[in-house]
């Protein structure tokens, strides 16, 4: 299985509500402008992660969307779910991606095991592991030149 656009960028979109967890709301403007996706395809995510129950929207001048759930209750199986459908195990075709790079949009790891070893893996990591590895990735990018 592959993921699709909607799911990276799902994936994408919940990491960026994640770092702001606590904090005020995260308007679609300012996801779209640091991710480089359209206003328009965000917030037709946001109707799937909002009837799923793991966003909400804040109404207002400062409004936006928050996490309605702690990132570590958050599985990242269940994001790419409620935006692909439920994961179907017979498409032995396809070959299924995940690492920290797709976060950043870069070469993504092959796993060659079944479908179902895809699925376990997905489920064991949370959106609180996806945003230490982000933090992980970001301070290990940092240039201490003058």
């Amino acid at each position: 299985m592959k993921l699709t656009t909607r799911s990276r960028f799902g994936l994408r979109f919940m990491l960026e509500l994640g770092l702001n967890y606590g904090k005020d709301s995260v308007c679609l403007r300012e996801i779209s402008k640091r991710e480089g996706i359209s206003e328009k395809y965000l917030s037709q995510l946001a109707l799937f992660l909002k009837s799923a129950g793991f966003i909400s929207s804040v109404r207002g001048v400062y409004g936006g969307y928050i996490l309605t759930k702690k990132p570590s209750e958050i599985s990242l199986l269940k994001i790419v779910e409620i935006l692909e459908g439920d994961l179907n195990l017979a498409s032995a075709s396809k070959f299924f991606y995940i690492s920290v790079y797709l976060i950043m949009c870069c070469p993504w790891d092959y796993l060659t095991e079944n479908e179902r070893y895809y699925q376990d893996t997905l489920n064991s990591f949370t959106l609180e592991d996806l945003i230490l590895l982000y933090k992980e990735k970001v301070t290990k990018n940092v240039n201490y030149q003058i």
